[in-house]
């Protein structure tokens, strides 16, 4: 977005972020460093070089600032303070420097959809109906029902359960919060509140050195400005969701150029926006063409949300999903830019999702967990776009035991969805709610990071009482352990991370085409380059065969997602290989000591897929960069 772009090779000059790792940092369970049991600033530069070692380009820090943590820091009460936990903004700028030394990046997490209800603009807000900052709010008057009780302005329900109004006893209004009553959401219609965001929660972080930020709810600042009441989908309930008054509305790519041109591209920041209910891409589009100069990327949850019972009531009421239905999304947001000047992004995991290896994957046993780790990271890493990762995915971190009860579970959206199940005193949705929990809540992704097998996992000190409970198998499940082992997971990510880089005309900007669209257990797809095989192969020895002459340079991956052995497909039919030609092994999941011949002779036939296998195939010389 800010001309600091370089030659990648293949397709002239690029911004640096499309082919950059991101790694999502969730602060409080990252690293503490000094005994109070919650991860801190200097916690996570004492392990900056882990991630500079993994291949991490870019540091993604979820929210430090000053906050009463009603949601973990998604409710600022000062965008200038550093929650003092985390540590202060001298620690900001000693992580800016460690990040910029090794040639890595930072952005940090704005949260501008809603403040805490504890920062100054909301006290001045809520102080009077005459205040300068009211309107930087949103306040509505009571209504009246026909018993002459009063009930919010609409009957929207919010994220976190309950209605998205709270009655104000000194102004005599309700203010509206599409999350916790602790969040009230800013009026982006006041210009003078967006000027105020722009400099007060932007520049002042981008003239430190911060190199851009993951924008929380990037499309819920332009709301539907009639307040109507959402139609009754849910009888059972007072409120209903409602994400059609508030999502993608009149006025947000207005407000989000404006951001862009005002506070973003000043300062040559990337931008990556959550963007969610956008379901569609003639609607994601518009927030990422390069023409339209809004956000470099976004966030579309379509993926990540198979299992939920919706966003609203049901969401954590558990639904079964099949391969299919996942390649069929995989398919539509890789190819959704073909043709475009649009950009997408990659990942399967964040702090608002249940691991990816209990969700995607198998941890029957202790073989499937470490095999289906591996096929889902050759799958992130082949994957079209700007790939993000999230602390802990590439060591194998799993969901909290199912034995763990719901006093182990902290987030006030699992609170919220529990305590209302149990007010329903409907044993089958109590049962089902708790069951989801298992699977999907955002507390798993929150337990502290395993660094070791020593107490508390190195996360924090023997003797320190953790925020969260450490989980029971990090003796087995750590990065000590897996540092030492050439076979392990987060071996393997350092791996296909450095071959994504190495064949990023392939993987980050190949187009992407689904094979076996209704398999059930093997997910394939071919990945094609704009270069011809002839293009590398006279670069390689100045000359090439005619048959080369007519290829591009393509590979075709192979993942079992089952637990059964299968056939592989006839690969080099797929990658058009004449008789004389050769296919090459680019990887393999396998450990080191059980992998198959490297390249397939004319007449020779892929070994079965094993279970949860997953290989590459290509149609180049491997040397060839």
């Amino acid at each position: 977005m800010n001309g600091l772009c370089h030659e990648n090779g293949y397709f002239g000059k690029e911004p640096w972020w499309k082919e950059a790792t991101f790694y999502q940092v969730y602060p409080a369970s990252f690293k503490d460093s000094n005994r109070d049991g919650w991860g801190d600033i200097a916690g996570l530069i004492s392990q900056i070089d882990y991630l500079h070692d993994l291949g991490v380009d870019v540091v993604w820090l979820s929210p430090v600032f000053e906050s009463p943590q009603a949601d973990m820091g998604y409710d600022v009460s000062n965008y200038q303070k550093i929650y003092a936990p985390y540590g202060t903004v001298e620690d900001v700028d000693a992580l800016i420097e460690a990040c910029h030394a090794r040639s890595m990046k930072l952005i940090l997490d704005l949260v501008v959809n809603h403040t805490s209800i504890e920062h100054q603009w909301f006290k001045e807000s809520r102080s009077s109906k005459t205040n300068a900052k009211r309107n930087w709010y949103i306040w509505k008057p009571a209504r009246y029902n026909a018993e002459g009780q009063r009930i919010p302005p609409t009957n929207w329900r919010g994220y976190f359960a309950g209605s998205t109004w709270t009655w104000d006893e000194h102004t005599q209004e309700y203010y509206l919060h599409l999350y916790a009553p602790e969040q009230p959401d800013l009026n982006w219609e006041s210009e003078a509140c967006r000027e105020a965001i722009y400099e007060n929660t932007m520049r002042f972080w981008l003239v430190r050195g911060v190199d851009g930020f993951r924008i929380d709810t990037v499309n819920k600042y332009s709301k539907r400005t009639e307040y109507i009441d959402a139609p009754i989908t849910d009888p059972t309930s007072p409120y209903q969701p409602a994400p059609e008054m508030w999502c993608n509305g009149p006025r947000i790519h207005e407000f989000i150029h404006e951001m862009r041109m005002k506070a973003l591209e000043p300062y040559g920041a990337v931008s990556v926006g959550e963007l969610s209910n956008t379901p569609h891409p003639s609607q994601v589009l518009p927030y990422v063409s390069a023409a339209a100069r809004e956000l470099d990327m976004v966030f579309e949850f379509s993926m990540i949300r198979l299992g939920t019972g919706g966003m609203f009531g049901p969401k954590y009421v558990y639904v079964p999903f099949t391969l299919p239905q996942l390649k069929a999304i995989v398919a539509k947001w890789q190819t959704f830019i073909k043709g475009t000047d649009g950009w997408t992004t990659v990942f399967c995991e964040n702090h608002d999702n249940g691991r990816a290896v209990s969700r995607f994957g198998d941890c029957s046993t202790p073989e499937l967990w470490e095999a289906s780790a591996k096929t889902l990271a050759l799958w992130q890493a082949t994957l079209t776009g700007t790939l993000f990762l999230y602390q802990g995915q590439e060591i194998g971190m799993t969901n909290m035991p199912a034995t763990w009860g719901i006093e182990e579970y902290k987030d006030v959206e699992s609170l919220n969805f529990y305590a209302e199940a149990m007010d329903s005193r409907d044993p089958k949705r109590i049962a089902g709610t708790m069951q989801g929990l298992r699977i999907l809540a955002r507390d798993h992704s929150r337990i502290p990071f395993q660094w070791d097998s020593s107490p508390n996992a190195g996360f924090a000190e023997e003797g320190v009482k953790t925020w969260m409970r450490v989980h029971d198998d990090y003796q087995e499940i750590n990065a000590a352990n897996q540092i030492a082992d050439p076979d392990s997971i987060l071996s393997f990510y350092k791996k296909v991370l450095q071959l994504r880089k190495q064949y990023k005309d392939l993987f980050v900007f190949g187009n992407f085409r689904l094979l076996e669209a209704e398999d059930e257990a093997i997910f394939v797809y071919v990945k094609e380059s704009q270069r011809a095989v002839s293009d590398a192969q006279t670069h390689m020895n100045g000359s090439t065969s005619n048959s080369c002459m007519r290829k591009k340079k393509m590979a075709v991956v192979v993942l079992n997602f089952s637990k059964e052995n299968k056939d592989c497909l006839d690969v080099r039919s797929v990658l058009g290989c004449d008789v004389e030609d050769t296919t090459k092994l680019l990887i393999s999941t396998r450990r080191g000591d059980d992998n198959e011949e490297c390249v397939l002779g004319k007449s020779a036939k892929p070994a079965a897929l094993k279970p949860w296998e997953g290989r590459v195939y290509a149609n180049f010389d491997l040397d060839v960069v």
